[in-house]
């Protein structure tokens, strides 16, 4: 049975009815936030729980310790809730057999990546009434957005919306780095209710990563001028061309993969809005811009470039900076001259 992430506080009586729980997707964060709300309302329940966490791969070596462990009772423990990290197909013999012994006294969390619509994990999970398949996206702008004011309001904080902003683009839609920044925030605050953007800026380190994405746009928009700019002001702080030279690496692998839709579709605009993990809005144009510059073709080679760089760089320390920086100048040129 499909249950939707946010249907889970709402119908928190009927799903707890459930002893076997999948819960799958790229969202670390909202999975592990499902898995101990479950947790927490069993407990609610039964205080004398037994709580094991285990791995796909101990339980497949040693399935014998493992049936032990889940059919083993105790006077003193009602029930055991065990979490089975990093599950996927191979374990599907294993959840069948224990789903025909209907045990009650026993959870079950099944903890998946991304699982496709073939996977035999899911179509399990989601075809049988009394398994919860629960699907963990990545959050959007606005689920993220309503996370960091609940957290900021039960701290009585308040921050402007270009500071909420800051903090959701820093936090790469992932809300356990958006709560590790708050949680900065909150040890920072000391009672002070407001605090102000250029605070924030300081606080969480928002010029490093975020000048680094910058350099990285221009270069792929082929803007020379302002590359050259930014790349002057940031190289007083000095910069570290091995971590630029895989955030370019991340970009263009994601350009490629958009570009490769885009290719097959006209409708661009709908498409960056069902990215995964979302782009930014801030960011939406500057994506639509590259992907009209570059072409399939000038992207990969930007990648075998990008490896060969890397391995020079290492190399040669004493002229990496040169190497670096030609590397980057003859990428931004060239997306100069396309577009």
């Amino acid at each position: 049975m499909i249950i939707k992430s946010y249907e889970i506080k709402k119908n928190k009586l009927n799903i707890l009815e459930n002893n076997l729980f999948l819960l799958y997707g790229e969202n670390f964060g909202l999975k592990k936030d499902i898995k101990n709300f479950i947790i927490n309302e069993l407990k609610r329940k039964n205080n004398n729980l037994e709580i094991l966490s285990l791995y796909e791969s101990e339980i497949i070596n040693n399935k014998d310790d493992f049936f032990n462990s889940v059919y083993s009772g105790s006077l003193f423990s009602k029930k055991k809730i065990i979490t089975i990290n990093e599950s996927t197909d191979k374990i599907i013999d294993i959840i069948k057999y224990i789903h025909e012994k209907s045990l009650e006294d026993m959870c079950l969390i099944f903890m998946s990546n991304i699982l496709d619509k073939k996977s035999k994990l899911r179509i399990l999970f989601e075809k049988e009434n009394d398994l919860a398949c629960i699907p963990c996206y990545l959050d959007n702008e606005r689920d993220l957005a309503t996370i960091a004011q609940l957290e900021l309001k039960k701290n009585n904080i308040t921050l402007s919306r270009e500071s909420i902003n800051l903090l959701i683009e820093k936090s790469n839609a992932d809300r356990n780095n958006l709560r590790n920044e708050i949680e900065k925030i909150i040890a920072y605050s000391h009672s002070k209710e407001k605090i102000e953007t250029d605070e924030i800026k300081t606080l969480i380190n928002f010029s490093g990563d975020y000048k680094s994405d910058i350099i990285v746009n221009e270069c792929l928009c082929g803007n020379v001028t302002q590359y050259k700019k930014i790349i002057s002001e940031f190289y007083i702080n000095t910069i570290n061309q091995i971590l630029l030279l895989r955030i370019l690496s991340n970009k263009i692998h994601r350009l490629l993969k958009i570009k490769e839709e885009t290719d097959k579709s006209y409708n661009v605009d709908a498409l960056l809005n069902t990215c995964k993990p979302p782009i930014f809005w801030k960011e939406k144009p500057i994506v639509k811009k590259q992907l009209a510059i570059w072409k399939l073709k000038d992207l990969n080679k930007i990648i075998s470039d990008i490896n060969k760089t890397e391995i020079l760089c290492k190399k040669n320390p004493n002229i990496s900076s040169s190497i670096f920086l030609n590397f980057f100048m003859e990428i931004c040129k060239k997306a100069n001259s396309f577009s």
